[in-house]
């Protein structure tokens, strides 16, 4: 296989490399790609000195499968451009999520959907993916009904100038704000830009994706997204209403059943999942299990995962391998 990683200098570039060398992805040639200004640039990875390329050599030289980490702008430029070449593309950004004609993939809930045609797959927003990895087995048990969802997301998700940012005020020193208000020592509830509905874009992406992901436009779910001075890994307080009554000990077993989910679930020992603990880490972490008491059929949850990983790196490249698999199985 022929691999390009689009955007390979920036913060999600840089963990997909570190994800396919730690899961020995199986390509045959690698292009790192990325914008015309950084063209020409050298880079080292795994003991071997590359070129970063253009765009535009990158579609010239007809990659099995590109990943994508450059921004919707990019994305919607370029991304038909490696697919009329025969290119699989396998995108980061929100360009194609809810697009009718492209498939929003997590591989251990919904690979399957995926055909040969599929030349643009898209890879869903960090805090959904851990979300839906979490119910998923609930969800095919107990029918999810509702879903209730407050976020704590690390700077890290904005990019290198948040934490930049962050950094920068934690030392005292005058920032570069990539926010409207300081963020360290603070929490700001305003993530991507606000709807006219009040929501913000960041909130909506996790209703409309989630539904996308399950197959089930029927599934109510309201989102306050949050951001708070942490570097890397999104924490979710879930409040998730099922059609059907649960025990707490059938959920740990589906819990422990779902692929990619570590149950951390023991606070009389102060065990709970933590970004602290989650960071550089590809699984999902489950634990704060408790039924609602004031609803029916409510189960609470605290889902943590790290957003570069799981939340876009990892699970980009288990759609890679999904679809190596696929070529090898064909061949």
């Amino acid at each position: 296989m022929k691999l390009a990683v689009v955007g390979a200098t920036g913060l999600v570039g840089g963990e997909i490399l570190e994800v396919l060398a730690e899961r020995q992805f199986p390509f045959e040639e690698l292009l790192l790609v990325a914008s015309e200004r950084s063209a020409g640039t050298k880079m080292t990875y795994q003991d071997k000195e590359y070129t970063v390329i253009s765009m535009a050599d990158a579609v010239a030289a007809k990659p099995d499968v590109a990943i994508f980490s450059a921004g919707g702008g990019t994305s919607k430029e370029w991304a038909p451009k490696f697919a009329e070449v025969g290119t699989r593309v396998i995108d980061n950004s929100s360009a194609w999520r809810m697009s009718p004609d492209h498939k929003l993939v997590v591989p251990e809930i919904n690979a399957h959907v995926l055909g040969d045609d599929d030349r643009i797959i898209a890879n869903p927003n960090c805090s959904t993916i851990q979300m839906v990895v979490a119910l998923s087995k609930l969800h095919e048990r107990y029918k999810v009904e509702r879903i209730v969802v407050s976020t704590y997301q690390s700077v890290s998700g904005s990019g290198k100038k948040a934490v930049d940012q962050m950094m920068a005020e934690r030392k005292q020193e005058t920032p570069t704000m990539a926010y409207p208000h300081p963020i360290d020592q603070n929490a700001l509830p305003h993530i991507d830009v606000f709807f006219d509905n009040g929501y913000t874009k960041e909130e909506m992406k996790m209703v409309n994706e989630t539904r996308k992901i399950f197959g089930d436009d029927s599934i109510r779910v309201t989102a306050t997204a949050v951001r708070i001075p942490t570097v890397g890994g999104h924490s979710e307080a879930i409040n998730v209403e099922f059609a059907e009554d649960y025990t707490l000990e059938e959920v740990r077993e589906l819990l422990s059943q779902t692929s990619g989910v570590v149950i951390q679930d023991d606070p009389a020992n102060n065990l709970y999942p933590m970004p602290l603990t989650a960071h550089k880490k590809d699984e999902v972490f489950v634990g704060r299990l408790r039924r609602d008491e004031s609803n029916p059929n409510t189960l609470n949850m605290w889902v943590v995962a790290d957003n570069l990983r799981k939340g876009a790196a990892t699970n980009a490249v288990q759609i890679a391998e999904y679809l190596y698999t696929q070529q090898s199985v064909e061949a």
